[in-house]
């Protein structure tokens, strides 16, 4: 049994501050937890766990498993040269008297090791360690400078930033204060519950009740606890209605976040205000006031709602009618903005795009939308020429709800509101559903659109976005993207995967590209973008199981073949990779690779070939090319496959017996050729040179 193992401790840092905004709160909670690690590692402190815990008004961390001493270690540092440590003799010298001496040991102790391809003295010096205890008050006040997040503040004149200006220190070790001091404020054993249900300080005295003493004083110091109280609660005073709250698990993390003692109240509204659209309300609600919106098992919206207030129950009655009250005056601006909307056609409100600047190097909206349109004509003519009237109808009123009351107090309802007044103009019912399927996918994964005129207008949209920002050198850097570039390149592949469109990445590109004003650098541009969407496609297809050399078989081929084509030849290929004569074909094909040269050859003549083995090979090639075309043509990549296979064999004999670099030039030539035709047919389907 070692000193360590005699006795393992705990310990418990809780800083007291003012309110902690939530979104940085769960930042600052783990930040405390991994930086609280990091730093008893460093201080060799051994633990078995760390735990933090975090409100509004505190960050708290208890560490468990902590011996009475800190860890022994031994130190290596290294000295001269070994050359220049011994003399010719091997005596000592005097620059390794010297470096034993400062570190206070004898020069016989030093040792010699090989460090960058050099040997050097070495002093190993032994440190034992101390009292964990004595380490205590530095590393509790480093652990607290360590968390730095964005906004920090400083106050009372001090120097020092932190989130929100601290109140109180809270530490215990094995019970008993650990005694430190941050800009004036000293550390003890006492804390603070709710600010107004429990707001005078009280002593904790055993760190296993510091969670139930702060409870019973109105806070729920775990964030999770608070998260479940919230999500049971509320779901309780939901289904005593026959309803269940909007799912939204952004709302929960805020909301968890935003107080210490969750209550949550049930209150209702005027039924008049469930005239207005749905996502409206639910906006209002959960945007302004960060309240639940509830809807009937049909999922119908109701009148109710959900509070999440920071006080007792037995105050529920006050909140629900303060509540109520607020979300009235809330619903009345909405319905206002909405209902003053609705006197001005969308159509009457294009020639106002011209007013707003979209960008200042791309022009206004008006020229936005105009691009868009052309391009959504272009799309329309390839996938579903009957579409086109309404894919220029949408594109020319797809910006128009920027231009809303609704929209500028609300901008993530651009598009969804847009449809609204669309359907209230009396327009198509698919041009009013493309107003709002124009931004989907918002990421890859969310829902595609439902229209095939939406899906045009979303394709159209966002390639627009994204060939324009590149003409203007308004690209991607490193982690930077402020246009969103990245997520809409994947919007586009999931469209055209999911639709299957036959259009190549370097035909929806070069279209683009057309409306341009600038079109010197088209060329140019469109090669930027294209390798921008093959970036954005390795790493989709990797999550979706195929291997790194079966995609780098194929990739070279997505600009210029449809995406669900290129997914057809990928699963094709692994298919084929796992057949028994796949790695005898992938050896002969290679074979052939390695030998033709990439210069221009003379067309091969059939009556050059005079040894049988290279007859027999241009015999099976000839027979299977056209079969081989015709499969790619029908999209049928794994009989292509097979078929070519075929070659395995004839192509290993004609190797073995025939010498290609025949010393007549006319021959060699010929027999290259016919080499070469073979790995243009294999290369067809994919770059059998990237397989493995």
């Amino acid at each position: 049994m070692t000193r360590n193992d005699i006795q393992r401790s705990s310990l418990l840092l809780e800083i007291g501050t003012e309110d902690i905004p939530a979104r940085f709160l769960p930042s600052a909670i783990l930040q405390l937890k991994e930086n609280t690690e990091t730093i008893f590692k460093e201080n060799h402190i051994r633990f078995s766990e760390v735990k933090t815990l975090g409100s509004p008004r505190r960050l708290a961390v208890i560490a468990h498993g902590i011996p009475p001493m800190q860890e022994d270690r031994i130190k290596e540092i290294f000295g001269p040269s070994k050359k220049a440590a011994f003399d010719a003799d091997g005596r000592h010298t005097k620059a390794a008297t010297g470096f034993a001496g400062s570190q206070g040991i004898s020069v016989e102790k030093l040792i010699v090791k090989n460090k960058d391809k050099g040997e050097y003295v070495v002093a190993v010096i032994e440190e034992k360690g101390i009292h964990v205890r004595e380490l205590l008050p530095d590393i509790l006040k480093k652990i607290v400078l360590s968390v730095h997040l964005p906004k920090s503040m400083r106050w009372g004149g001090n120097d020092m930033r932190f989130i929100r200006p601290i109140r109180w220190l809270l530490s215990l070790f094995d019970n008993e204060t650990i005694s430190f001091e941050i800009e004036g404020i000293k550390s003890s054993n006492m804390t603070r519950g709710h600010r107004f249900l429990s707001p005078a300080a009280f002593q904790i005295k055993e760190i296993p009740a510091y969670a139930k003493l702060l409870a019973n004083n109105h806070v729920i110091v775990d964030p999770q606890e608070r998260r479940r109280i919230i999500t049971e609660k509320a779901e309780e005073l939901s289904s005593s209605i026959n309803g269940k709250i909007v799912k939204d698990e952004e709302l929960i993390e805020t909301v968890s976040n935003l107080v210490e003692y969750p209550a949550p109240v049930l209150g209702s509204f005027s039924e008049e205000y469930l005239k207005l659209p749905k996502e409206l309300l639910i906006t209002v609600m959960r945007e302004h006031q960060k309240y639940f919106a509830i809807e009937d098992i049909k999922g119908v919206l109701t009148n109710y709602f959900i509070i999440i207030s920071n006080t007792a129950e037995e105050n529920s009655e006050t909140v629900k009618i303060g509540a109520e009250r607020v979300i009235r005056a809330r619903f009345e601006d909405a319905k206002f903005y909405f209902e003053e909307d609705c006197r001005k056609k969308l159509e009457d409100r294009i020639n106002g795009l011209k007013n707003v600047v979209y960008q200042e190097k791309l022009g206004t909206l008006y020229e936005k939308a105009l691009r868009v349109k052309n391009l959504a004509s272009y799309l329309a003519s390839k996938i579903n020429a009957s579409l086109t009237q309404k894919v220029e109808r949408a594109a020319l009123l797809s910006k128009t709800d920027l231009l809303t009351g609704v929209v500028r107090e609300f901008p993530e309802l651009q598009g969804i509101i847009g449809k609204y007044y669309a359907s209230n103009d009396k327009e198509d019912t698919e041009v009013a559903a493309a107003l709002m399927e124009q931004y989907l996918p918002a990421y890859y994964g969310d829902r595609l659109p439902e229209t095939e005129t939406g899906a045009i207008l979303s394709l159209a949209d966002k390639l627009d976005n994204i060939t324009s920002f590149f003409s203007v050198g308004l690209t991607p850097t490193g982690s930077e993207d402020p246009f969103a570039l990245r997520r809409q390149t994947l919007a586009v592949i999931a469209i055209l995967l999911n639709n299957g469109y036959a259009l190549s990445l370097n035909d929806l590109v070069t279209a683009s590209l057309k409306n341009l004003k600038d079109t010197n650098r088209s060329e140019e541009i469109a090669e930027t973008v294209l390798r921008f969407f093959e970036q954005r496609l390795e790493p989709l297809f990797l999550s979706e199981g195929y291997g790194f050399d079966i995609i780098q078989s194929i990739l070279s081929l997505s600009a210029e073949k449809p995406l669900k084509e290129i997914q057809k030849r990928l699963q094709a290929v692994k298919e084929f990779k796992g057949t028994e004569n796949y790695n005898d074909f992938l050896t002969s094909i290679k074979r052939v690779k390695n030998i033709t040269p990439a210069t221009a050859l003379p067309s091969l003549k059939v009556k050059l070939l005079h040894e049988d083995p290279e007859k027999k090979l241009h015999e099976i090639f000839t027979a299977i090319k056209t079969e081989i075309g015709s499969l790619m043509d029908r999209h049928k990549y794994s009989e292509a496959l097979r078929t070519l296979s075929e070659l395995t064999v004839p192509i290993n004999y004609f190797f073995d017996n025939v010498l290609v670099m025949d010393k007549q030039e006319e021959i060699k030539l010929n027999r290259l050729a016919l080499l070469k035709d073979i790995w243009a047919t294999a290369s067809s389907i994919a770059d059998f040179s990237k397989l493995q």
